[in-house]
C-alpha cells in the first residue's frame, strides 16, 4: 500500500514539472523561525522541510518519534507518504494537484509563498492505529522563475478534536491575501473567493491559547489585553462560529479550512 501512495503522489508533482524548480534555493532561516511562531497547531505535532528540487527532507522535527515512531534522522519522505490511510490517496492527490494548479495558474508564481496549503486525512500512527490529521504547507522558497522548492510541511493530529474529514482544501493567505476556502477538489471549478475570514486575527489568537490550555488571565499577560477583552474575543468567536464550545470551534476552524 504503501508505494502505491507514494507512485500517486510522485505522479502528481511529475506532472506540475513546470513549476518546480530545477535549481538549489537557500532557505532564510530567521524568516522561518518567525513564520513557525505563527503556525496554529491543535494538537501534537511534528514539522519538516522537504526540498522538491530532489524530494529529499532537509529537517525534521524530533516529534516524529512519538507521533509516527518514525526516527527524525532516518525518516523518508516517501515514508511518511506510505503511511496515509489507502482509502484517501486519491483524495490528497486531488487536493495536491488542485491547490498547485489555482495557486500557480490563477494566483500566480509571485505570490506562491504568501499561502497556506491545508486539508485532512488519516495517518497510520506509533500505536498502528489510523488518526486523523491536518496537513499544512507553505512554500518557502522559490527559484527566479517562481518554481516551488523547499516546502513547510506540518502534520497536526486533531482526532481528539473530531474525525470526520469534509474532504476539501483551502488556501489560506497570509501576509494580508485573499483565501480560498473549502475548495471541492472534486469539482473545483469554479473557486471562491473569501476575502475575510470569519474570525479576527486577534479572536484566532485567543483561540490558539485556549486550546493550549492557557486561563483567560495567562491569555490576557500573553497578549497584553485586559481578562474581559480576553473573555470577549472568546464570546465573538463561539457567536460567529455557531459553536457551543471551545473544542468544537476549533474543530470548525479546521474543517472549514479557516486556520
Amino acid at each position: 500500500m504503501g508505494q502505491r501512495n507514494q507512485e500517486l503522489l510522485h505522479s502528481v508533482w511529475n506532472k506540475s514539472a513546470h513549476v518546480i524548480t530545477k535549481e538549489n534555493t537557500e532557505l532564510d532561516k530567521k524568516s522561518f523561525d518567525e513564520l513557525m511562531a505563527s503556525i496554529f497547531c491543535p494538537g501534537p505535532f511534528y514539522f519538516y522541510i522537504v526540498d522538491f528540487y530532489d524530494r529529499q527532507i532537509k529537517y525534521m522535527n524530533p516529534g516524529i518519534k512519538k507521533i509516527l515512531g518514525f526516527e527524525p534522522d532516518e525518516v523518508s519522505f516517501d515514508d511518511i507518504i506510505g503511511r496515509i490511510h489507502p482509502e484517501d490517496m486519491e483524495y490528497v492527490a486531488k487536493a495536491e494537484s488542485t491547490v498547485i494548479d489555482f495557486l500557480y495558474n490563477q494566483i500566480g508564481p509571485e505570490k506562491a509563498t504568501k499561502y497556506k496549503m491545508s486539508y485532512c486525512f488519516r495517518f497510520k500512527t506509533a500505536d498502528d492505529t489510523y488518526q486523523l490529521f491536518q496537513h499544512q504547507a507553505i512554500i518557502l522558497t522559490t527559484d527566479k522563475e517562481g518554481g516551488f522548492a523547499k516546502s513547510l510541511n506540518i502534520h497536526t493530529n486533531i482526532n481528539h478534536l473530531t474525525t470526520k474529514n469534509n474532504f476539501k482544501a483551502s488556501l489560506i493567505g497570509i501576509m494580508d491575501e485573499p483565501s480560498y476556502l473549502n475548495i471541492d477538489v472534486y469539482n473545483p471549478n469554479p473557486i471562491s473567493l473569501d476575502d475575510k475570514l470569519p474570525l479576527t486575527k486577534r479572536e484566532m489568537e485567543v483561540i490558539k491559547l485556549i486550546s493550549e490550555g492557557l486561563s483567560s488571565i495567562e491569555i490576557s499577560k500573553a497578549l497584553f489585553i485586559s481578562e474581559d477583552t480576553v473573555k470577549t474575543h472568546r464570546k465573538n468567536a463561539l457567536s460567529k462560529s455557531e459553536c457551543k464550545n471551545i473544542p468544537q470551534l476549533v474543530a470548525k476552524c479546521i474543517q472549514e479550512g479557516w486556520i
